[in-house]
């Protein structure tokens, strides 16, 4: 974990200027890149902007944390932090059992956009890393103190949104700009709403705890699918969750290629469904929490193609203390996130020692 991180210097918050007109689980930046195309058309249509203005959700992360944040630096550049939580709650209790309606952070990543958004790196942070997890308050309003070993979704579960941006904030020093969340059941219909999504894969996979199996081939996968295979672990590779990571970065980039390709505003029908649906399934940062602001957030998106965006997990290793968790490797992780600081792409460097990123989950899809 990278504690030198922390300080001064970081990155400016959602009052930085957002870039010209225009979207979690691996789920989130997927449902990240396609909202945000689509709501480009729907907001310009009086009594669907005022729908689908109620359809989101918003959480007040600067109210939330006050002054205990990164310093503000407006470069034009913007990080997100956009997270999927595992609730099964309602819709989604087909994929297992609430366990009393809390959840946690099934897939983290932090997006951070370059200036001028024609570049972006994604860091994906795996879900059992060992981080310091700061003090934060919890849902019923007290305080949990923090602890100095626990894994990161844990964040997510005791203070939600706002606890899981301040232990990224910590562990990067670098200011979340915004914050966007998406379920599995929005998650299946953006990708249904879409038409579903082509991947290639260079092995059979068949999971049936994720609800998928597909031949080895070239498969175009519909909202369920699409779900198990970013969901799957244990019958990919070695069964990490390094190795879901890998997956999910696949699934990221042919989600990119598709929203790109399929004319959305050719089909009036398709691009309000999937602006309605997209927008039901979102939560995000009180500056997002409406149509004009959404709709600008993602119009500055649609410079960004999979060529043009670097994945990569957060440099970790086997804890020391459980072999079963991740830890950050110090010195590797503040390569990361100096670079991000600095403008720069992720230098190799920085990963050549990670566990991260070398599953053979990498090659089953492309």
């Amino acid at each position: 974990m990278s504690e030198e991180s922390r300080g001064e210097g970081r990155r400016a918050a959602a009052d930085r200027p957002k870039g010209k007109p225009a979207k979690r689980k691996a789920l989130s930046v997927a449902a990240w890149s396609a909202v945000g195309v689509v709501l480009l058309g729907g907001a310009g249509l009086g009594w669907f902007y005022f729908k689908i203005n109620g359809n989101l959700k918003t959480v007040d992360i600067d109210q939330a944390l006050g002054a205990d944040r990164p310093q503000n630096v407006d470069n034009g550049s913007m990080d997100i932090l956009v997270l999927g939580s595992d609730s099964r709650a309602g819709a989604n209790g087909e994929y297992g059992r609430d366990d009393g309606g809390s959840a946690r952070s099934d897939t983290a990543m932090i997006v951070h956009l370059y200036e001028g958004h024609k570049k972006a790196t994604v860091v994906s942070i795996p879900r059992d890393t060992i981080v310091n997890r700061p003090s934060c308050t919890t849902s019923n309003g007290k305080t949990d103190r923090g602890s100095t070993r626990s894994q990161f979704n844990e964040s997510f579960t005791i203070g939600g949104a706002a606890c899981a941006v301040k232990t990224v904030e910590k562990m990067s020093g670098i200011r979340m700009d915004h914050y966007i969340e998406v379920d599995f059941t929005g998650f299946k219909k953006i990708i249904d709403n879409l038409g579903g999504v082509e991947v290639t894969t260079t092995k059979p996979i068949k999971d049936d705890g994720s609800h998928l199996n597909l031949p080895a081939g070239t498969n175009r996968l519909d909202g369920e699918q699409a779900l198990g295979l970013v969901r799957t672990r244990k019958s990919v590779g070695d069964g990490s969750d390094l190795g879901r990571i890998q997956l999910q970065q696949a699934f990221i980039k042919a989600l990119i290629k598709q929203v790109k390709s399929i004319g959305i505003f050719d089909n009036p029908k398709r691009l309000l469904d999937l602006a309605d649906t997209g927008t039901k399934a979102l939560t995000t940062d009180k500056s997002l929490g409406d149509v004009k602001s959404l709709m600008g957030f993602a119009q500055s998106l649609q410079g960004i193609d999979a060529q043009n965006m670097q994945m990569i997990t957060l440099p970790v290793a086997p804890d020391r203390y459980d072999r079963n968790r991740v830890a950050p490797l110090t010195k590797e992780s503040k390569m990361v996130w100096d670079a991000l600081l600095a403008e720069q792409p992720v230098p190799a460097e920085a990963t050549a020692n990670s566990a991260g990123d070398k599953s053979p989950a990498g090659d089953i899809v492309r």
